[in-house]
């Protein structure tokens, strides 16, 4: 596959469906990590979240046919909004399987872009069965939040729109959870960049992604006790191969340290982040020695935090 043609065609096509967000800076921040910072905002982005990229991408290629079946997908959150907001923009039907655990608020967000909310049990394994069983009674097409190609490809346009306002940068830095962002990011930046690296941040109590990327195998976490609510899935076959040959390195941040660069970024650049978000400027100040003097992109991968349980 010619990922360089896929991510130029890719932002082509998705670019009536999402926002081109801003890239913010800071003094402060910038003095704080002793580094130049370039903040990506797709806290702005449609839905709130840079998933709207992929979800977009990935269903913006179907057929006819698939598309008057619809598509399905399962997920608790961010992907859940993104596909039913991408399939209600092509007219088409989103079945949206979510954990009967997950909040209320992302139910009835889901509900309000017009996708239809399917209860499973709350583990990835009945999640994927109950997918499973929604594609046998409807002929819907699955889209996976994380491991499929146009998916990745989707999500690494942000990348690249940062790219082409700062294309000097040293490095990008993106959260990492299914993979399907930072896998994306680092094919826009080897693509785009000039001998630009791409580094993940990730939460140390869910560290999967760390542990997968320095054994080889995809490894997964026991427990899940992360305020980064969105990194607690794990890598996939799609994505992983893209890893283990783009980025360059995998930082772990412990949860203080990422409950402070969230309030930082509230603070300093006025806007709202959820913790995910958070991870990947948490790891350039996890590691200032690495970044000193450089020019620094930052993928502020989304801002659905819940309000009512802020860390801080």
């Amino acid at each position: 596959m010619n990922f360089k043609e896929e991510l130029l065609n890719a932002h082509k096509r998705i670019l009536p469906y999402i926002h081109q967000t801003p890239v913010l800076t800071s003094h402060l921040l910038n003095d704080l990590a002793g580094a130049e910072l370039f903040f990506k905002c797709e806290n702005f982005q449609k839905m709130g979240a840079f998933k709207m990229r992929g979800a977009a991408n990935a269903i913006l290629q179907l057929s006819g046919a698939q598309k008057l079946k619809g598509v399905v997908t399962h997920s608790s959150g961010n992907f859940a909004q993104a596909v039913s907001l991408a399939a209600k923009s092509c007219g088409i039907k989103a079945y949206i399987v979510m954990p009967k655990n997950a909040p209320k608020v992302k139910k009835e967000a889901v509900i309000g872009y017009g996708g239809i909310v399917i209860e499973s049990e709350s583990t990835p394994v009945a999640r994927e069965q109950k997918a499973e069983e929604v594609v046998n009674e409807t002929g819907a097409t699955f889209i996976h939040p994380s491991n499929d190609i146009p998916v990745i490809i989707g999500q690494g346009t942000a990348t690249m729109e940062l790219l082409n306002l700062h294309p000097n940068l040293n490095f990008v830095l993106a959260p990492v959870g299914g993979g399907g962002l930072i896998a994306g990011t680092a094919l826009a930046a080897h693509y785009f960049g000039k001998n630009c690296q791409t580094i993940a941040g990730e939460p140390l109590k869910v560290n999967d992604a760390y542990r997968s990327f320095k054994s080889g195998v995809i490894e997964s976490n026991e427990s899940t006790n992360t305020i980064a609510d969105g990194l607690r899935t794990q890598l996939g076959t799609n994505n992983f191969p893209i890893i283990q040959k783009y980025v360059s390195d995998i930082i772990c941040v412990s949860e203080p340290e990422i409950i402070e660069a969230m309030k930082l970024i509230w603070e300093r650049l006025k806007i709202v982040v959820e913790p995910s978000s958070a991870v990947a400027f948490a790891a350039v100040l996890h590691d200032k020695i690495r970044f000193k003097n450089k020019k620094i992109g930052i993928i502020l991968s989304g801002g659905n935090v819940d309000l009512a349980n802020l860390p801080f």
